[in-house]
């Protein structure tokens, strides 16, 4: 951790703290951490971009001063790179809501209705939040300095058309669907203008989702708003209600939809006829902004978090194409054309939502290599298997692997491969169990020998039947011997 963060909380506070604990889901370039000391706490926030760290302070501090829901920013350090603000806690909406989401992801990817899956209360979080969004949008734009926002301080042509583009590259090229490049972009500049001809500008969070609302004694606090700018109040609105993963059922759309407005009448004139009709094109910008998001995440940098996501935005594609698009006559051909290629990222959806986890086994060369994690977390286990004894030093071995009945033989009678293998299951198999519980998707357990052939083969082997059979359905094994080029699935 950041010595400027006990500074700081030293300095304001009167006292060190006694206790540092790294939290987890930190931005790519952010740390956090939450310090305690004389039974008072705060969240240490550490960046490497001073860009994103004064805007976050700027437009936080301009908040508060509206009396808005946000975090009180407390110091900031002489080089603006770390800062300590309130502790909201470690309820997010995203965590209160988690029943029902579970249960309408569950039922969408399996085609069954999702109407009952969100309980009362659960409904009545996500409606609090929505009447006090335009709080954030309105109340907080005013009197804001816009120019402290990061990377842009509007949105405009450019930033609609860098999203378009992202969507395109990143997404629908990856796909093998053929399209004309001229006319997929002569329809992107007419969703470009349809979007920037919207009245209601005010502030735009840009980043507008339950992960991004905290709560305390039932009310939504807001945090993570550094990347907002000026902008369509209808973006956070999509960005929210039509959230890919969220599966919201459309009676609870239209709830939030309402409720949504009523709280906008308190800050301006709203013509709603108007508003839903401009809306449907910001559902199908941050459609298309967000699976962008999960081509270069998924396709590309193959984590499977974002791989697994790609269906539930597919399915809400799907529904939102029921009623055209007038302006877009061949972005909607096209995104058509889209729905019918994903029935691998459905099975990984799927595989997610059933409850069962996902194991990778995979054994391999140390020579060529530690396997990268498919789960994309850079998680799980690296076994080195190498001080098991080696078949492969004698001759009548070279040619089998760890599969053939004779090093099978060899290892589990002149080797100590069974005491190794017990204390792995023992390790492997409490893992599994909280991933489980947790509701987490995969896990990576890899076993590495001199050549991937015998001892690491064997392991893995082994490692797979054991999961199989102590965990049964629960969980579904892929299994990869990487050196010989094998795959198999349990």
């Amino acid at each position: 951790m950041d010595t400027k963060l006990y500074s700081l909380f030293t300095e304001y506070f009167g006292f060190e703290p006694d206790s540092c604990e790294r939290l987890s889901g930190a931005g790519s370039n952010r740390q956090y951490y939450r310090l305690e000391g004389n039974g008072v706490s705060a969240i240490g926030v550490s960046g490497t971009d001073i860009h994103e760290n004064e805007a976050f302070i700027g437009i936080g501090r301009h908040f508060k001063s509206r009396n808005l829901n946000v975090p009180e920013i407390y110091s900031v350090s002489r080089d603006g790179m770390c800062y300590i603000q309130e502790d909201l806690g470690d309820v997010s909406l995203y965590d209160a809501v988690s029943s029902g989401r579970a249960a309408a992801s569950s039922s969408m990817l399996g085609g069954e209705d999702v109407a009952a899956a969100y309980s009362a209360e659960e409904r009545a979080l996500l409606l609090r939040t929505v009447s006090v969004l335009p709080e954030i949008q309105i109340k907080g734009a005013e009197g804001l300095d816009f120019g402290c926002c990061y990377p842009v301080k509007e949105f405009d042509a450019r930033s609609v058309m860098f999203d378009l583009n992202y969507f395109k590259y990143c997404f629908l090229k990856t796909s093998g669907v053929e399209f004309d490049e001229m006319k997929l972009e002569d329809d992107f500049e007419s969703l470009r203008d349809r979007l920037l001809s919207v009245d209601g500008y005010g502030f735009m969070y840009r980043d507008f989702q339950a992960r991004n609302v905290m709560l305390r004694g039932g009310e939504p606090f807001f945090i993570d708003f550094q990347g907002g700018r000026k902008g369509p109040v209808h973006y956070d609105l999509a960005s929210f209600v039509w959230q890919a993963k969220a599966c919201y059922p459309a009676d609870l759309k239209e709830e939030m939809l309402s409720e949504y407005l009523r709280a906008l009448r308190e800050f301006m004139d709203v013509d709603e006829r108007k508003f839903r009709e401009d809306l449907r094109y910001f559902v199908l910008f941050r459609m298309m902004q967000v699976l962008g998001a999960y081509g270069l995440r998924g396709r590309f940098e193959k984590k499977r978090h974002f791989i697994e996501s790609i269906p539930y935005a597919m399915a809400n594609l799907e529904d939102f194409l029921r009623t055209p698009v007038p302006e877009c006559p061949y972005l909607t051909e096209v995104l058509g054309r889209l729905l019918s290629g994903y029935e691998e990222e459905r099975r990984l959806g799927q595989n997610a939502m059933d409850g069962r986890l996902i194991v990778s086994v995979t054994s391999f060369s140390y020579r060529k290599g530690i396997p990268e994690d498919p789960g994309g977390n850079g998680g799980g286990y690296v076994f080195d298997c190498r001080s098991i004894d080696n078949p492969g030093k004698y001759e009548e071995y070279k040619s089998s692997t760890g599969m053939d009945v004779n090093v099978v033989e060899f290892l589990e009678n002149r080797s100590n491969v069974k005491d190794f293998l017990d204390s792995v299951y023992r390790l492997v198999d409490s893992h599994a169990e909280k991933f489980l519980s947790r509701g987490f998707t995969h896990l990576s357990v890899c076993f590495g020998c001199t050549g991937g052939q015998h001892r690491s083969v064997y392991c893995a082997e082994k490692m797979a039947g054991h999961l199989v059979s102590r965990f049964g359905d629960r969980l579904s094994v892929e299994l990869w011997h990487r050196e010989q080029g094998i795959r198999k699935r349990f």
